[in-house]
């Protein structure tokens, strides 16, 4: 068969030279446009402009899958086949390219970067697969029209560029689209706010006038408090679950993880509302807005979700001790003179140069680790970077430990995560558990929960309370 494969391209080249349908006329055109991967930059750029959060990973994978793609097959692949480009008289003039490739011909580059591009958009925007599929089908067929190419050329090419796409897979996981699952159950229907009290944490990241306004326009009748986020939080959400039938807060998860607790104390439903600087249980609960979480409670679609439980406190989303509870502390330091985002970038190569592995017993077990990680439900993707959870109401906790006592741990973790191998890596262990009891014997025991610092019982106890919390959120489906 492989031994068919030079006549059969050469066949298909006498075969184009003599038909010249119109559309072909515009494929040289398509194809040039794509040198240096201009065309694929072009896309990106204007999809990193529309302001869709999917829309601009999609434009990102795709240019990181295009750049894999064009080093294997131009620098890789062409250096170790050597094959000499198809005889240019097999071409007509009108077709020719002005400038003959000197480089060698298998694989096609310009179609491994199409079809990697392609590909990469298409694993985290399905909805553009067919629109770039076949912008990158008419690159790829260039590459033949003006027969600088053989057709085993760019399929090689074009099935390098799809392995490029699935290979950014590897070391950047395809976000969960989507809420997560958790079931709607009935809750109060506010039309006018009436017997909701919302506090507004002023001091978060996205909460301000805007903010306020739509609360005053949407829900005339709710209790409005505008709270500084100073350390009383807890009291003035306290004072307001006794007096209404909603409590709302609108802030980030430091604020909703304070309000959850009190909510599920006084036993009334709570209103998130997405104002902080992630708002990473919000996006799981697939709440967006402020619109959004209003027109839940409006029609009065609540769920229940699990809650997280460190000794007396409640984490919504995760509970950590070890490198990450470190770099928390250092960016609370520094980020009143610096910023929250230079503090944790300044926090992280502090702690990786600096920090020591902490001496635990964790369920009984004497244990050297880097770090201990507690999820509210698993999270997605497994690795140390989890960024979603599929299920909100799974009474499970997510448990990830890197630990120290393997040769070589740190470096180990290091290659791993540069490598994208954390999962199959010696030092990591990741699982599920419904109960985690980690003690310090020196008596010292820091915690980060819901990305705040905290000290905590040197004894303590990782526990779930399924289904515990109501909280408001637009109907799925």
């Amino acid at each position: 068969m492989w031994r068919r494969i030079p006549a059969m391209d050469r066949w298909v080249l006498t075969k184009m030279g003599t038909r010249d349908p119109k559309i072909i006329r515009y494929l040289p055109l398509l194809g040039r446009s794509a040198n240096y991967n201009r065309l694929w930059w072009g896309i990106s750029a204007l999809l990193a402009v529309t302001g869709d959060k999917r829309a601009r990973r999609a434009g990102l994978r795709g240019i990181i899958a295009a750049v894999v793609a064009s080093f294997a097959a131009n620098i890789l692949a062409k250096q170790a086949v050597r094959r000499p480009r198809p005889p240019i008289d097999l071409t007509p003039i009108h077709r020719r390219l002005r400038r003959f490739p000197q480089t060698t011909s298998f694989p096609s580059g310009h179609s491994a970067s199409a079809a990697a591009f392609a590909a990469g958009v298409a694993i985290e925007f399905p909805v553009l697969a067919a629109p770039i599929g076949v912008i990158a089908a008419g690159v790829a067929a260039s590459r033949v029209v003006t027969g600088v190419h053989y057709p085993s050329d760019v399929v090689a090419g074009s099935a390098l560029g799809v392995g490029a796409g699935v290979l950014t897979l590897w070391w950047w996981p395809r976000t969960t689209p989507g809420p997560a699952m958790v079931e709607n159950v009935p809750g109060p229907a506010l039309a006018d706010g009436e017997g909701l009290v919302v506090i507004v944490n002023s001091a978060a990241g996205s909460a301000g006038e805007d903010l306020c306004e739509v609360l005053e326009r949407r829900l005339p009748k709710a209790e409005l408090i505008e709270h500084p986020g100073d350390a009383d939080l807890a009291d003035v959400l306290a004072a307001a679950a006794r007096r209404c039938r909603v409590l709302g807060v609108a802030g980030g998860d430091g604020s909703i993880n304070v309000a959850a607790r009190i909510a599920v104390e006084h036993d009334v439903p709570l209103l998130a509302i997405p104002a902080g600087t992630l708002n990473h249980f919000a996006k799981d609960l697939g709440v967006g807005n402020a619109d959004e979480a209003i027109d839940a409670l409006q029609a009065g679609e609540t769920v229940r979700v699990d809650l997280g439980r460190v000794d007396g406190q409640v984490f919504v989303n995760t509970c950590s001790t070890g490198l990450y509870t470190d770099m928390v502390r250092y960016r609370e330091k520094w980020e009143r003179r610096l910023g929250k985002w230079p503090a944790v970038l300044v926090g992280l190569v502090h702690v990786t140069r600096r920090a020591k592995p902490q001496e635990l017993m964790i369920d009984g077990r004497p244990r050297r680790v880097w770090m201990v990680f507690a999820g509210n439900g698993r999270y997605e993707p497994t690795g140390f970077a989890p960024s979603s959870r599929p299920q909100l109401d799974d009474g499970l906790l997510d448990v990830r430990i890197v630990d120290a006592e393997r040769p070589l741990a740190r470096s180990r973790i290091v290659w791993a995560l540069l490598t994208g191998t954390l999962p199959w890596c010696g030092p990591y262990e990741g699982g599920t558990a419904t109960e985690v009891k980690i003690s310090a014997p020196d008596g010292l025991l820091h915690v980060t929960v819901d990305g705040e610092f905290t000290e905590v019982n040197p004894q303590m106890t990782i526990t779930k309370e399924p289904r515990a919390l109501a909280v408001y959120r637009p109907r799925r489906g």
